[in-house]
C-alpha cells in the first residue's frame, strides 16, 4: 500500500534539496484545481485557498488546502504563517451564483484583502480570472481588450472595479498582474447547458441568434499557465475557444447529436434578465493571448468540448427519466 502522506510531503518539498517554486491559488475550486495540477507537475509547491476545511476535503489533491474566506480578511492570517513570497498566485475565486452584493463582496472587497495581505511581500506573478461580462456589446460585434467596457449588470460592475483594483495595485506598487477576460465557462461535472438538452426543456431565447462564447475548463487552466509564464504585467487578456457561436447553433448541434427536441424560445426571453452578462451579443477576440503567450485551446470550438461530454454520458450508462444519465454540466456560453 502506498505511504498515504507521500504526495502532501512532495507538495511540501520536504526532502528535496533544492526549493521548489511556490504556487498560491486563492479559490481553488473546480477552476483552480486544475490548475494546480498543471502547476503540481511542472515542479511548484502549489497551495489551495478555499472556504471549505482542508479535512472535509478528499485526499489526493494537487495542492496542500489553506482555509481563509476573501471576505474576512482576518482569516487571510492563515497566509502569514507560510512566511515567505510566492512565486505565482491565481485569483480565481467565485461567488458562486450569487447576487451582484455578493459579487461586490467576493470580487472587489476580497481581492482589496488579498492585495493588502500581499503588498508586503508581492509575488513573481499574479494572475485574475475575471469576466467577459465586463463588455455590454449587445449587437454581435467583435471585441477585444481594448474595446469599450460599460456592463450592464450590477455584477459585471463589480467585477470591473475588481480588475480597477489590481491594475491600481500594479500602478502603485508594483504587482505584477495580468487579468484574463474569461468566457462563460464548461466542461465535466458542472452546469445546466446540456442537462437541458438532456432534459428536454431547452429553448431557443428569441430567435436564437445572440452570439455566444465559450471556453473549456482545462483550456482556461491551460491559458492561465502561460499568462503566468509568458503575460506581460500590467495587461488583460481575453480567453474564450476560437468559434463564437450562436445560441441557436449550439443548440440544434447538441438536439442533432442527442436527438432531443429543441423549443422555440419567445420575442421576450425569460433568461436574459438572470444572465450575469445580461442581454450582451458579442463575440470575443483572443488574438493578443495567443500572439503573446502562444496557448491555443485544444477544444478550439464547443464541438470537441460537448463531444467529449456525450462520450462520457454514453460510457458511464443511462438512467434516470430523461433517457440518458445527467450530471450537473457547466453552463455553456456568455
Amino acid at each position: 500500500m502506498s505511504d498515504p502522506d507521500a504526495q502532501t510531503r512532495e507538495s511540501e518539498g520536504v526532502g528535496s534539496g533544492t526549493p521548489r517554486p511556490r504556487s498560491l491559488i486563492v479559490g481553488c475550486g473546480y477552476v483552480g484545481e486544475s490548475i494546480a495540477r498543471r502547476l503540481l507537475a511542472s515542479g511548484h509547491q502549489v497551495f489551495g485557498l478555499r472556504r471549505s476545511e482542508p479535512k472535509s476535503l478528499q485526499v489526493g489533491l494537487p495542492y496542500t488546502p489553506l482555509q481563509a474566506n476573501l471576505t474576512e480578511p482576518g482569516s487571510l492570517e492563515t497566509l502569514a504563517a507560510l512566511d515567505a513570497p510566492f512565486d505565482c498566485v491565481v485569483l480565481c475565486a467565485s461567488a458562486s451564483g450569487g447576487d451582484a452584493e455578493a459579487y461586490r463582496q467576493v470580487y472587489f472587497e476580497g481581492t482589496g484583502h488579498l492585495l493588502a495581505r500581499l503588498r508586503g511581500q508581492p509575488p513573481g506573478a499574479f494572475v485574475y480570472t475575471g469576466s467577459t461580462s465586463v463588455y455590454s456589446q449587445a449587437g454581435g460585434s467583435w471585441v477585444d481588450e481594448l474595446s469599450p467596457t460599460e456592463p450592464e449588470s450590477e455584477s459585471g460592475v463589480w467585477l470591473l472595479r475588481a480588475e480597477q483594483r489590481i491594475l491600481d495595485a500594479h500602478r502603485k506598487w508594483g504587482l505584477a498582474a495580468r487579468i484574463l477576460r474569461v468566457a462563460g465557462i464548461y466542461g465535466p461535472g458542472r452546469g445546466s447547458l446540456l442537462r437541458r438538452v438532456l432534459s428536454g426543456q431547452a429553448h431557443l431565447e428569441g430567435s436564437g441568434n445572440r452570439w455566444t462564447n465559450r471556453i473549456h475548463r482545462e483550456d482556461l487552466a491551460d491559458a492561465v499557465v502561460a499568462v503566468l509564464q509568458r503575460g506581460r504585467s500590467g495587461e488583460i487578456y481575453n480567453v474564450a475557444d476560437q468559434e463564437p457561436a450562436t445560441q441557436r447553433c449550439v443548440l440544434e448541434w447538441l438536439s442533432e447529436r442527442t436527438g432531443m427536441p429543441l423549443q422555440e424560445g419567445t420575442k421576450e426571453s425569460p433568461m436574459a434578465g438572470r444572465r450575469r452578462r445580461g442581454g450582451s451579443n458579442k463575440r470575443v477576440r483572443t488574438d493578443k493571448v495567443r500572439r503573446e503567450t502562444g496557448w491555443s485551446p485544444t477544444r478550439p470550438s464547443f464541438r470537441e468540448g460537448y463531444l467529449e461530454e456525450l462520450e462520457h454520458i454514453r460510457v458511464e450508462g443511462s438512467t434516470g427519466s430523461t433517457g440518458g444519465w445527467i450530471p450537473p454540466f457547466s453552463q455553456g456560453g456568455s
